[in-house]
């Protein structure tokens, strides 16, 4: 497609707003078993992947959110050496996480359509990580893949995970009931982090019910957010831990980022405790949540 293409893309946002993307080429589509996924060259954002319509990953600032997943956890734990992935199709969380010395990173997806096809098509994301000696890729339910796991407990879990919709795959996989499951599969130090969702005043009924659920579980828990250019957002991110309290572990932070300081574009212990200072209105979502249930799961309102 030439670069005077007049193809646009629209992006369905809510039912009183759409976005509009000026593509540059169309690379593949593919109706997976669980999503429809397809990956483009946007102007704005330059290779973009949308699942079900929704911008999902783009290159432009892909890296600004995978950082901002990926090392707080990595930072705060002592020495994380087995650690889980759950989502990330993309492979640029797996990138990440084997920035630090880890011995294994399990990551587990349920759609391995979508991998293959970001393999292919989205080799600046992964880098060759899928490869990696340290990676163990399996296709299948997270939830089912940690109530069966006996293996060494994890020191680090990472959730990303798309948002729950209905009927879609991730929806029992931010439940009370699963945390709990997969905390007696954690270390003792184990940390947990999850993308959590929109950060923005208008919506925050996301990261005020997934705060509540984890605190259920978890006797450490704090948030921080980032704004994601590509994402059009500020986005949510919650950390929990069995041992630690987040925000009171910045001189250990900064001697672990040390070791990987020239791996990184973005972030730094000094921006992401920055980033946890909240604004009036997420410090109060963070305590106002009713937990997440197996009966009552959360579904994400578009």
């Amino acid at each position: 497609m030439e670069e005077d293409s007049n193809l646009w893309f629209e992006e369905p946002y809510t039912k009183e707003l759409r976005y509009q993307y000026r593509v540059k080429r169309y690379i593949a589509r593919k109706r997976t078993k669980f999503q429809e996924a397809e990956i483009m060259d946007l102007f704005a954002f330059g290779r973009t992947l949308f699942l079900d319509g929704k911008l999902q990953s783009a290159e432009i600032d892909e890296h600004i959110y995978h950082e901002m997943l990926v090392h707080p956890a990595m930072l705060l734990h002592p020495e994380p050496k087995n650690v889980l992935i759950m989502g990330g199709g993309e492979g640029a969380t797996l990138r990440e996480a084997l920035k630090h010395p880890v011995k294994r990173v399990y990551m587990v997806d349920i759609d391995e359509e979508l991998v293959n096809m970001c393999e292919e098509y989205l080799p600046k994301w992964h880098k060759g990580s899928f490869n990696d000696e340290r990676s163990i890729v399996l296709f299948k339910d997270a939830r089912k893949f940690v109530e069966e796991y006996d293996g060494e407990p994890f020191d680090v879990v990472i959730s990303d995970l798309p948002e729950p919709v209905e009927e879609g795959p991730a929806i029992y996989l931010f439940t009370k009931e699963f945390y709990s499951i997969l905390s007696k599969k954690m270390s003792e130090d184990g940390i947990f982090v999850s993308q959590s969702g929109s950060a923005e005043y208008f919506y925050t009924e996301f990261i005020r019910a997934l705060s509540a659920t984890l605190k259920e579980v978890f006797p450490y828990v704090a948030g921080y957010y980032d704004y994601i250019f590509s994402f059009q957002l500020n986005w949510a991110f919650l950390i929990a831990s069995k041992k630690y309290n987040p925000l009171e572990r910045k001189e250990e932070m900064k001697k672990r980022f040390e070791g990987i300081k020239d791996r990184v574009k973005y972030i730094t212990p000094e921006y992401f405790f920055a980033k946890t200072v909240l604004p009036k209105y997420m410090e109060e979502s963070m305590n106002m949540g009713v937990p997440i249930t197996d009966e009552k799961p959360y579904v994400w309102k578009a």
